[in-house]
């Protein structure tokens, strides 16, 4: 009886720790992909070799950038799959939230881990550290509203 209480609550941290570790949600880019958005917002304004620019947050308020949705729900990584389907795979894609600091967002991950999958090659995502108001909109760079 012991023992199996034993089994039983070995069983039960291990699977906290497993939940506790899904929950921090490791990193799955590397620091060269993350892209500044002073770089962004020049090759915006230079119209120039404009990359597919994909919002995975709240909105999409940076020009030219398609509003997928909030990238923890399941039929928004879906539809982001089907605009990818049509795309080259070296094609040049950024990718965006800015809910929130990366390490708490629920939407980048899904995104970039989808990129992946479908076999992308040529992907960034703006390093909005903070949130897309801190580095992007009080920074001065270009809004859709």
């Amino acid at each position: 009886m012991i023992k199996n209480l034993k089994l039983l609550s070995l069983t039960l941290l291990m699977g906290t720790a497993s939940l506790f570790a899904k929950a921090q949600n490791p990193i799955n880019w590397t620091e060269q992909q993350l892209m500044e958005p002073a770089t962004l917002a020049q090759t915006l304004a230079a119209k120039k070799d404009v990359p597919l620019i994909i919002s995975m947050g709240p909105g999409a308020l940076i020009p030219n950038s398609v509003d997928i949705g909030p990238g923890n729900e399941a039929e928004n990584i879906a539809e982001l799959k089907t605009l990818l389907a049509s795309k080259k795979k070296s094609d040049k894609v950024v990718v965006y939230c800015g809910c929130c600091p990366f390490d708490r967002c629920p939407n980048v991950r899904p995104a970039i881990a989808a990129l992946k999958e479908a076999g992308f090659t040529n992907y960034s995502l703006l390093n909005l550290k903070t949130n897309l108001k801190t580095d992007w909109i009080d920074k001065g760079y270009p809004t859709t509203k």
